[in-house]
C-alpha cells in the first residue's frame, strides 16, 4: 500500500466517532433522497404506466345474450378501431349479505349491490394483481377489487334469496387497472349465484386505436353498440373516468413532496458540508506533520478527500439499500392512492442519487483540503494546542486575524456578563469560536424545523378538508332507503312522519335531509347534479371556499366544477330547470366538494314542480353528548321501517389519498429531522473535541460533569431557539404557498379555514420544536465531554 493511502485508511480508523457520523449522516441523505425523487418519478403519469403494465382496456362491455348469439358477441372482437380483447367472461349482478362470521358490518347486513365476474386472474387484457391474500381457488370463494372491498379478507358473504343460500369467502383482494369488475369468482360458480329464470350477462374487454380521449371513446362504443343486436349492450364502461381521477390524485402528491425534496437536497448539502469541512479542518496540525514528512500540497489534498469519500461511499451504499427497503411500503402506499405508478425505485433513480451525494461529498471536502494543502507547514504545526480564534490568526495573520475575532472578543465577553452560571455563560458563547460553522448547523436545524412545520400544517390542513369533502355522510344515525329493499315511490315516503320520528326520539340534537333532483343547470356543459337540503344544515360540516351558506328560497351554493362548467362565480344568478320549467337562483358560496354540485333549499325547487328522487332521500342525525349511536338507530329503526327506511349507524370514512400523503409526509420529515440532528451532533462533537484540553482545564478547576454538561447543551439553545424563531414561519409560508398548490392539481380550492391550522398552541411547541432537537442532537457529545477524565483531557493535543 502506497504512502497516500496508509494515510487515508489511518485517517478513517482513527476519527472513529466522526467517521460513523458521516457514514450516518450520508445514509440518511440519501435515503431521504432517494425516496423524495422516487415518489416524484411515481406520480409521472402513474396510471398510464399501470395501464401499459396490466394491459387495461379501453371499455368494459356487458351484453344480454338474450339479445345476441355467441357468434355475433364474438364478431365485435373485429370490429372498426378493435387491436385487442378478451372474453367472453359471464358476469352477474348479485345483492349480498354479510356472512355470519363477519364482525363489520354485523352478520346479516346488506352489501351494496356489486357485480361479479367468472375469469381466471391472468388474460389478454386487465391483468389482475393481487394485493392481499390469494386468487380464487375454486367455487365458495371470491376476490374483491382492492380499494372497493365492502368486506376484508377472511370474511364471507351469503345469499339468502338463491337456491341453495351460496356462501362466498373473501380469499383475496386484487388491483384491476380498468376496474373491469367488482369482484371476482372461479368460472363455474357464476352458475350458483344467477337467480332463476335468469342468465348471466357476457363480458369483454377491448382495446382501440384510437381512444385518447372521451369523444374517441364514444365513438368505439357506437362502433360495438353497432355490431350487435339493438339492446344487446347493456353496459359500456369506459377507462377515462379512473384515468381521470388517478392523473388528478397524482397532480395532489408533486407540490408537498417536491417542498421536501427541496428541503432534503439543501439539508444534505449542508450538513455534508459542515462534516466534511469540519474533519479537514480538525486535522490541520496533522497536515503540518505531513507535509513535514515530504508530502506535496496535491498529495494532501488528495489524502483528505480520500477520508471523506470512504465513509461517504459506505454511507452512500447504505442509504441506497435503505431508500430501497423504505420504498416498499411507502411506494406500495402511494400505488394504492395513485391507482397506479412504481411499486419499487428505478436504478436510474439510485445511481443519479449515488453520484449527486459522492459529488457533493468530493466537492465539499475538495475546498477544506485544497486550503489545507497550502497551509505553511510550521503554521499547520502551531495549532496543537491553540484556540480556534487562535487557528484562525495563525492561518492569516496576527494583524488581520485580530481584526477578525474582535467582535466576537466583545460578544463573548457580553454573554460573560449575564446572570448565569459560568458553566452555561461558557456555553452560550460557545458558537461563535466557530460562527460560520455554527451558522450553517443552524441553517440545517431551521430546514429541519420548515419540514416538520410543514408536515404537522398538512396533517391538519388534510384532515380538515377530508372533513368537508366527507361531510355528506356527516351525521352520527343516517336514515335512508336499505340496500335490499325496493325503493319506495314518492308517494309512500312520509316525510313529515319521518321528521317526528326522529324530532320524538330521545337523544336528538339536530337533523336535516338530502335529496338529489330532476333539476338540472341551464347552460352548464358538465352534469351537475342539483341536490336538495332541508332542516338543520349549520352542523353538517359542509366548507365553503368562498362566499356564505343559502340562507333560504333562490338560493345556491356550488362546487368549482359547476362553476368552471358555467363559466359563473360567486354573486352570479344561474336558472334551474326542470321539464320546462324554470327558476332563477342565486350563488351565495362556493362549496368544498370535488364533484359537480349544486346546493340549495329544498323551497327553491317549488316552482319547478319539487320532484325528487325518493329512494336517494337521506336524514342526517346528530345526537346529544353521551347518547349512543347504536341503540339510538336500532330503536329508531323499528319507526321508520314500516316507511320504507332504515336507521343505521354513521361510518367513519378513511381517504386512502390523505393516509398515503400523511405516511409520505411524516416519512421524510423523520428522516428530515434525522439528517438536522446529526448535523448538530457532528458540529458539537468537533467543537468539544478541538476545545478538549480547555475542557481539561475548567475540569481541573473544578466543574463537575453536570456543569459540563449544561456547558455542552447550553452551546446549541441559541441556535436551536432561534432555528424555531427563523424556521416555523418559513415553514407556514411554505404550507400556504404548498397547500393551495394541490388543491389546484385536484380541481378545488381551499377554505381559509383550512389554512389558518397554525392555532398559538401549535405554534408554541413548534418553535421549541427547534431548541429540541438541537439538544437532542448534542445530548451524546455532552456525555462524553462529561466523561472524559481531567488527566486524559489535559493530555490531548
Amino acid at each position: 500500500m502506497s504512502a497516500l493511502g496508509k494515510v487515508v485508511r489511518a485517517g478513517v480508523g482513527r476519527r472513529r466517532v466522526q467517521t460513523l457520523v458521516m457514514v450516518l449522516t450520508t445514509m440518511v441523505s440519501v435515503t431521504a433522497c432517494i425516496l423524495a425523487l422516487g415518489l416524484l418519478v411515481a406520480a409521472q403519469g402513474p396510471y398510464q404506466r399501470s395501464f401499459a403494465d396490466q394491459r387495461g382496456a379501453h371499455l368494459n362491455v356487458l351484453y344480454d345474450r338474450a339479445r345476441a348469439s355467441p357468434a355475433q358477441l364474438a364478431a365485435t372482437t373485429h370490429a372498426p378501431g378493435v387491436t385487442a380483447s378478451a372474453g367472453p367472461y359471464q358476469a352477474v349482478a348479485v345483492q349480498p349479505r354479510s356472512g355470519p362470521d363477519t364482525r363489520i358490518p354485523p352478520a346479516g347486513s346488506p352489501l351494496p349491490p356489486m357485480t361479479l365476474v367468472g375469469r381466471a386472474q391472468d388474460g389478454p387484457l386487465d391483468g389482475l394483481r393481487i394485493t392481499r391474500g390469494r386468487w380464487v381457488a375454486g367455487p365458495g370463494e371470491v376476490v374483491f377489487l382492492d380499494g372497493h372491498s365492502p368486506l376484508a379478507v377472511g370474511d364471507s358473504m351469503e345469499f339468502p334469496e338463491l337456491p341453495g343460500h351460496p356462501t362466498l369467502k373473501v380469499v383475496g383482494l386484487a388491483a384491476s387497472v380498468s376496474w373491469s369488475a367488482d369482484g371476482w369468482v372461479a368460472p363455474e360458480q357464476v352458475a350458483g349465484l344467477t337467480a332463476p329464470g335468469t342468465e348471466p350477462s357476457v363480458q369483454y374487454l377491448y382495446r382501440f386505436a384510437h381512444a385518447g380521449g372521451d369523444a374517441e371513446v364514444e365513438a368505439d362504443r357506437a362502433a360495438l353498440a353497432a355490431a350487435v343486436p339493438g339492446g344487446a349492450l347493456a353496459r359500456a364502461t369506459s377507462y377515462r373516468p379512473a384515468q381521470e381521477e388517478a392523473n388528478r390524485t397524482a397532480s395532489t402528491f408533486v407540490p408537498f413532496v417536491t417542498a421536501f425534496g427541496v428541503l432534503g437536497l439543501a439539508m444534505s448539502v449542508l450538513i455534508i458540508g459542515v462534516v466534511v469541512s469540519g474533519a479537514v479542518s480538525a486535522a490541520t496540525r496533522r497536515i503540518g506533520i505531513l507535509k513535514s514528512l515530504g508530502f506535496t500540497p496535491a498529495q494532501v489534498a488528495r489524502a483528505y478527500v480520500g477520508q471523506a469519500l470512504i465513509p461517504a461511499g459506505v454511507g452512500t451504499a447504505l442509504g441506497v439499500l435503505l431508500g430501497n427497503l423504505l420504498s416498499v411500503p411507502v411506494l406500495g402506499l402511494a400505488h394504492k392512492a395513485l391507482r397506479g405508478g412504481l411499486l419499487g425505485i428505478p436504478v436510474w433513480v439510485d445511481v443519479v442519487v449515488a453520484v449527486a451525494a459522492l459529488g457533493a461529498v468530493a466537492g465539499t471536502a475538495l475546498v477544506p483540503a485544497l486550503r489545507a494543502g497550502r497551509l505553511r507547514t510550521v503554521e499547520a504545526l502551531a495549532v496543537g494546542r491553540t484556540a480556534p480564534g487562535a487557528k484562525r490568526a495563525a492561518t492569516r495573520g496576527t494583524v488581520g486575524g485580530a481584526g477578525a475575532v474582535g467582535p466576537v472578543s466583545r460578544a463573548q465577553e457580553l454573554i460573560g456578563r449575564l446572570p448565569v452560571p459560568r458553566a452555561l455563560s461558557l456555553g452560550l458563547a460557545s458558537p461563535l469560536n466557530r460562527p460560520g460553522r455554527s451558522a450553517t448547523t443552524g441553517a440545517a436545524v431551521v430546514l429541519g424545523t420548515v419540514g416538520v412545520t410543514l408536515c404537522v400544517g398538512l396533517t391538519l390542513s388534510l384532515g380538515s378538508i377530508q372533513d368537508g369533502l366527507a361531510a355528506d355522510r356527516a351525521g352520527k344515525v343516517v336514515v335512508q332507503t336499505p340496500f335490499d329493499g325496493a325503493a319506495p315511490s314518492a308517494d309512500h315516503v312520509d316525510e313529515a312522519a319521518v321528521a317526528r320520528a326522529v324530532d320524538s326520539r330521545p337523544g336528538t340534537r339536530a337533523w336535516y335531509s338530502t335529496v338529489p333532483t330532476p333539476a338540472a343547470l341551464a347552460g352548464s356543459t358538465g352534469r351537475s347534479e342539483v341536490v336538495a337540503f332541508s332542516g338543520d344544515t349549520s352542523w353538517s360540516g359542509f366548507q365553503l371556499v368562498s362566499g356564505r351558506w343559502f340562507h333560504g328560497p333562490g338560493e345556491v351554493v356550488v362546487a368549482a366544477a359547476t362553476l368552471r362548467a358555467t363559466q359563473a362565480k360567486v354573486g352570479d344568478t344561474v336558472t334551474l330547470t326542470d321539464h320546462g320549467r324554470s327558476t332563477p337562483a342565486k350563488i351565495t358560496g362556493e362549496v368544498l366538494t370535488t364533484n359537480d354540485l349544486v346546493f340549495t333549499d329544498r323551497s327553491t325547487l317549488a316552482p319547478l314542480g319539487g320532484a325528487i328522487h325518493a329512494e336517494a332521500l337521506t336524514f342526517h342525525i346528530d345526537l346529544t353528548p353521551g347518547t349512543d349511536a347504536k341503540s339510538y338507530a336500532d330503536g329508531l329503526d323499528q319507526a321508520v321501517k314500516p316507511l320504507g327506511l332504515s336507521a343505521d349507524p354513521g361510518e367513519e370514512h378513511l381517504s386512502i389519498v390523505v393516509l398515503a400523503m400523511n405516511t409520505l409526509a411524516g416519512t421524510l420529515t423523520l428522516l428530515l429531522s434525522v439528517v438536522a440532528g446529526l448535523g448538530v451532533l457532528n458540529t458539537v462533537l468537533l467543537d468539544t473535541r478541538e476545545r478538549v484540553h480547555d475542557l481539561g482545564v475548567l475540569k481541573a478547576l473544578g466543574m463537575s460533569p453536570r456543569q459540563t454538561v449544561g456547558m455542552v447543551l447550553t452551546s446549541v439553545c441559541g441556535s436551536g431557539l432561534a432555528a424555531g424563531v427563523i424556521g416555523v414561519p418559513i415553514g407556514i409560508l411554505v404550507h400556504h404557498r404548498v397547500m393551495p398548490a394541490m388543491a389546484r392539481a385536484a380541481g378545488i380550492g381551499v377554505p381559509d379555514a383550512d389554512l389558518a391550522v397554525f392555532a398559538p398552541s401549535v405554534v408554541g411547541p413548534l418553535i421549541l420544536g427547534g431548541l429540541v432537537l438541537a439538544l437532542l442532537g448534542a445530548v451524546l457529545p455532552a456525555t462524553w465531554a462529561a466523561r472524559t477524565r481531567t488527566v486524559t483531557a489535559l493530555r490531548t493535543e
